[in-house]
């Protein structure tokens, strides 16, 4: 046994330090002071450990940083600009003064509270349960430990990890194993380079890689084979000595066949066979190499056999003694992912081997790999093997019932490894079974994956009712003349079905860690692996699994009317004379339409683009108020269009595009009914602006050029005031009639004057005719928005069913008998406020208002 798995002292023997005295003895006072200062150091570090810990377990999320003083602080203060300062010149410069680590601490918090996206939780940091606490604790023990004595070093260091090494050893059934621990997988796989080096060449120190003879490494590609490239470049080794043996077509896992092909082939050109690397469920499908098979291969050609995955935990659960020792050569083991413990080391078990080399590749060798399982050692202990046991057995049933679940579900393709694929059992009955590897890993499966295809399956002890539906469905589909859409001439937009599939089960499904992967064959899928858990997560309960099959079996429902009824709309919108089909490389609804009316493709210019752009958004606009189903999208030449979402099987697929066509022509007949309006409005600008200058112009003749003259205007209008009707009179625009009319009736009876408003007269008299009547006419062409320069001291004023224009001096002049001074402006007596009413006979709005029109124009 090596050292990292042996003990030189007793372990049942406790270290001094942790005895603690009796209290019913009479230690002298000096001795007492003595114990108490010993005992005090571990104690203070795990209060300020565990004080800190606690601090950043509540530290919560900020969206700005927070660099400087509270805002509570007045910033004035001397002190605080001085704290400011020396802040901002933290981060470019060590301070000469040292900082109270308090201080220090407020700045690791304000650091990893720090975020800038809005989707951040309320807590960057997740909750600790007591073993993950005790765990993070040991880091600080570890570092504290490493000034004990060298002689106290060795004894403490050798009797953690040896008893870390032996119940490991128990936990796995691998007898009298060897240890090393590991802060990752790719420091594992260098050290188990490096032994089967050092098994295979015992005089590998002395002749170095040369004497191996070029080397080779086995891997199947279902394995990354990025760690074995690292320790390959560590160790001087060329990447060729990596062979990627192909999986087997059937089973998915690695082609023994071609695996003893490829080795025949470096035999016979004088490579060293070395390694094998065997897949237990690190793969993206949780693949199941065969290790008997594999055991054989490596015996017959003295090579080193080395295990790694997820599959591994299964051997906890196995409840018969065993020796996995007889069939693999080493394992790498993360406990910290199968029981969501943070910080725990890869542990490497493997066969011992009688070489002192091994521990030339130690730095330090009564530090190195073995202090460090400390934390370990701890967690192992607050768990105990009863609770392990239960939590890993839950998440390889967990994933059983995953897999029964999607296989059920019409549809849904499963990719990942078949619970008891070769032996037909399930995982409760081979762990009570005699202990047969083989078995175990092939009826443990610790990775579901799957994917929407559409494919039409019979659900695992279907009944006959179910395969009547199915054969009804196909009859359907085969009159409609229009088959569902199929995923071999349809692969990218079904990656989008399935990465959306898995967005809404990891939306109503929190409790599982789904991930959408990109599956090098396969494409999209949806993937759940329990032993990759989190800090502090958990497997989901029985009450989450019911959910997950509800939630599971409504959207893939959803998705095979979606493909249903795609066909037919494609069909439908290929043979409108309105519709055009817009490809939406990354929509996963139904697709996309774009309302062009008739004749528009042929002049398809800039400023046409614009115009059907806004005609499709008004459309979307309006289709949104009817049915959520719509939406804006925007296609690949950049113009916009509806987007159809997904739909159910009893969605009409014709209705909708009968309601976008019917939606669409109103919105177009509306649009052109606010063209001409608008531009009766600005006729009616023209007319008002003409009328008033010519007004404006006539007056001034009139009255004399004396009365607009400064100063003098205003004593000869005290010795000659003007008349009080001979102001110029406000122009107002009838938009039922196109008329603009004179507003001496408006002024005089404070009222629009129209025929509803007649009756209000007393008497019922009639109102007089304005004195001044200009028809406007619409124009026939498409309107050219002129600049629009307004008549100096004039006023538009907006009222209902007319747009007016009034005299700046209206309100005064009377008064004052000199005009105003020449501005731009709206009279406060002139623009009043009259409760919106329009004719009975028209639809279009009438109240207008004029500079609204000459912005938006």
């Amino acid at each position: 046994m090596s050292a990292a798995g042996r003990s030189d002292d007793d372990p049942g023997q406790n270290p001094a330090v942790d005895q603690e005295p009796d209290p019913g003895q009479s230690t002298p006072a000096v001795a007492e002071i003595a114990a108490s200062s010993i005992r005090s150091g571990l104690a203070e570090l795990e209060l300020r450990s565990s004080q800190v810990l606690q601090r950043l377990e509540n530290v919560k999320v900020s969206s700005t940083p927070d660099n400087h003083p509270n805002s509570d602080e007045n910033p004035e203060e001397p002190a605080a600009a001085a704290a400011a300062a020396a802040e901002d010149q933290l981060h470019s410069h060590l301070p000469a003064e040292h900082r109270v680590p308090s201080d220090i601490l407020k700045s690791l918090e304000q650091l990893v509270s720090y975020t800038d996206s809005d989707d951040d939780p309320e807590f960057p940091l997740p909750a600790l349960d007591d073993v993950s606490h005790l765990a993070l604790i040991s880091h600080s023990i570890v570092a504290y430990l490493s000034h004990l004595d060298r002689q106290q070093l060795l004894r403490v260091t050798n009797s953690i990890s040896g008893d870390a090494t032996r119940w490991l050893g128990t936990l796995f059934h691998f007898a009298h194993p060897a240890s090393s621990f590991h802060a990752d997988n790719a420091d594992a796989v260098l050290r188990t380079v490096r032994l089967a080096i050092v098994a295979r060449c015992p005089g590998y120190l002395e002749g170095g890689i040369p004497a191996l003879a070029q080397p080779t490494f086995y891997i199947s590609e279902n394995t990354t084979p990025v760690r074995l490239q690292y320790a390959c470049r560590q160790l001087g080794i060329p990447l060729e000595a990596i062979k990627i043996i192909p999986e087997h077509s059937q089973y998915g896992t690695m082609d023994v066949t071609l695996l003893q092909k490829q080795i025949q082939l470096d035999v016979g050109n004088n490579r060293t066979p070395l390694l094998v690397v065997a897949d237990i469920g690190a793969s993206l499908c949780g693949y199941v190499d065969n290790l008997l098979r594999l055991r054989d291969v490596c015996k017959a050609h003295n090579m080193w056999l080395h295990a790694s995955g997820h599959g591994l935990a299964a051997l906890v659960c196995a409840q018969n003694q065993g020796h996995v020792e007889e069939v693999l050569h080493s394992m790498a083991l993360n406990l910290g992912s199968w029981l969501g413990v943070p910080s725990l080391p890869i542990v490497l078990l493997h066969r011992p081997l009688q070489n002192s080399a091994l521990s030339a590749f130690e730095s330090d060798p009564i530090l190195s790999r073995r202090l460090n399982a400390l934390s370990l050692w701890t967690s192992l202990q607050a768990l105990g093997r009863k609770s392990i046991a239960e939590r890993l057995h839950v998440a390889f049933q967990t994933c059983s019932i995953l897999f029964e679940i999607a296989s059920k579900c019409e549809g849904i393709r499963v990719l990942s490894h078949t619970p008891g694929a070769q032996t037909g059992a399930s995982l409760s009955d081979i762990i009570q079974s005699p202990f047969d590897v083989q078995a175990l890993f092939d009826a443990a499966a610790p990775v579901v994956a799957y994917q929407f295809d559409g494919s039409t399956t019979i659900p695992l002890g279907g009944s006959g009712s179910s395969a009547a539906a199915a054969a009804a469905a196909e009859r359907e589909t085969m009159a409609d003349g229009l088959k569902p859409l199929e995923k071999i001439n349809n692969a990218s937009y079904f990656d989008r079905l399935n990465s959306w599939l898995g967005q809404i089960l990891q939306r109503d499904c929190p409790n599982f860690d789904f991930e959408v992967i990109e599956h090098p064959t396969h494409g999209s899928c949806i993937r759940y692996c329990p032993l990759e858990l989190g800090l502090g997560e958990q497997p989901p309960s029985s009450e989450n699994l019911e959910s997950f099959a509800q939630s599971l079996e409504a959207h893939v429902d959803i998705l095979r009317a979606t493909i249903k009824h795609k066909a037919r709309f494609i069909h439908l919108v290929e043979r409108s004379e309105v519709l055009r089909l817009v490809p939406l490389p990354e929509w996963a609804g139904m697709g996309g339409v774009r309302f062009v009316p008739e004749g528009w493709e042929s002049l398809l210019t800039d400023q046409a683009k614009t115009e059907l752009n806004k005609l499709n958004i008004d459309l979307v606009e309006a289709l949104k108020s009817t049915d959520n189903a719509f939406s804006l999208g925007e296609g690949t030449d950049g113009l916009i269009c509806v987007r159809f979402g997904m739909v159910t099987h009893e969605t009409e697929v014709e209705e909708l595009l009968d309601l976008v066509v019917t939606v669409g022509k109103s919105v177009q007949e509306n649009s052109r009914v606010l063209d001409t309006m608008s531009e009766i409005v600005k006729k009616g600008i023209e007319a008002v602006t003409a009328d008033l200058q010519r007004e404006s112009e006539e007056k001034l003749w009139q009255e004399g050029i004396l009365r607009h003259v400064p100063v003098v205007g205003r004593v000869f209008n005290w010795w000659s005031p003007p008349a009080k009707e001979s102001g110029i009179k406000g122009r107002s625009l009838n938009l039922t009639q196109g008329v603009v009319e004179s507003t001496e009736n408006i002024y005089k009876y404070h009222m629009q004057m129209t025929g509803a408003t007649a009756h209000q007269l007393p008497a019922n008299r009639s109102p007089p005719t304005p004195m001044v009547q200009t028809p406007v006419g619409a124009p026939s062409s498409p309107p050219v928005f002129p600049t629009v320069e307004p008549v100096p001291g004039t006023a538009i004023v907006a009222t209902v069913g007319s747009v007016e224009a009034t005299p700046a001096d209206a309100s005064e002049s009377g008064a004052s008998g000199a005009p105003l001074p020449t501005q731009n402006h709206v009279d406060a007596d002139h623009a009043r406020t009259v409760s919106q009413s329009s004719a009975a006979s028209s639809n279009v709005p009438e109240l207008v208002a004029a500079n609204s029109a000459i912005n938006n124009n």
